[in-house]
């Protein structure tokens, strides 16, 4: 038998899905200009989520005259949890490939015009997938039995990075691990309903949801709260408050779990 080329294995994964999505830079390499940094730098060293936390209220700053604490700290909670919730959504959808999602082997860098995860690097060879894999046959490659295994490979792997970057940024950002692991919930659920829009199948995102997020895994807050509503279209329900009605102007989201908490 004739053995898959190493074209076939993660990177090339990455390349192909990256001009599928419209939401980041997504490569497979670190590039080496400036900018770059390590989801484990993050997590071995909590401290610096400060340092982005004040770029944040700068930011903010100049666009609302304010920056409320718990708003900086929800925000980068839900752009830092992007990072893995993106990258697994991404390759599930496109490929059916699952990477193993060490904060050693993701990588990001922020916006220049707004402090948000603007790129992912995937620097991981390791990933599991199916049977019919092209690249099943690849040393790096770790085989499941179907999607239902791969789902759960998936939940894993994710939960796994979440719980690091619950265990170190608690202590920093002065919210509580209920509700960061209702945020790690919402990237995980958000990110599998997006690349299934983005690649212009929405339904197949929201049966990527319902596969991944079957039911509540703890720590995991909920299963998939995709619904249809009145108007036929999916919506989604909030685990968690992202803040931003403290800052002038603005209101709570429709979905926000507070607005619920007063009905």
């Amino acid at each position: 038998m004739r053995r898959p080329s190493a074209v076939a294995g993660l990177a090339a994964s990455v390349a192909r899905v990256a001009p599928l999505q419209r939401r980041t830079e997504f490569r497979a390499d670190l590039p080496a200009r400036e900018g770059w940094q390590r989801c484990s730098a993050l997590l071995g060293d909590p401290a610096r989520f400060d340092g982005w936390r004040r770029l944040l209220a700068g930011w903010l700053r100049d666009r609302f005259g304010e920056a409320p604490a718990r708003t900086t700290a929800g925000y980068v909670m839900s752009w830092y949890l992007h990072v893995p919730a993106y990258t697994a959504a991404l390759l599930l959808h496109h490929e059916r490939r699952v990477p193993l999602l060490r904060p050693g082997e993701l990588a990001f860098r922020l916006g220049g015009d707004r402090p948000h995860p603007e790129g992912i690097a995937v620097l991981g060879a390791e990933f599991y997938c199916l049977p019919a894999d092209p690249a099943a046959g690849c040393p790096e490659a770790t085989v499941v039995a179907d999607e239902r295994a791969l789902a759960a490979v998936l939940r894993a792997r994710y939960t796994a990075h979440a719980a690091k970057f619950v265990h170190a940024y608690a202590p920093v950002a002065g919210l509580g691990r209920r509700m960061l692991w209702a945020a790690a919930t919402d990237a995980l659920d958000n990110s599998l309903w997006w690349a299934g829009r983005q690649s212009g199948d929405e339904g197949a995102g929201v049966a990527d949801a319902a596969l991944v997020l079957d039911a509540r895994h703890a720590p995991l807050t909920s299963a998939s709260a995709l619904r249809l509503n009145g108007d036929r279209t999916w919506v989604r329900r909030r685990e968690s408050c992202c803040f931003s009605y403290l800052l002038p102007g603005e209101a709570e989201c429709v979905e926000c779990p507070r607005v619920r908490h007063r009905a």
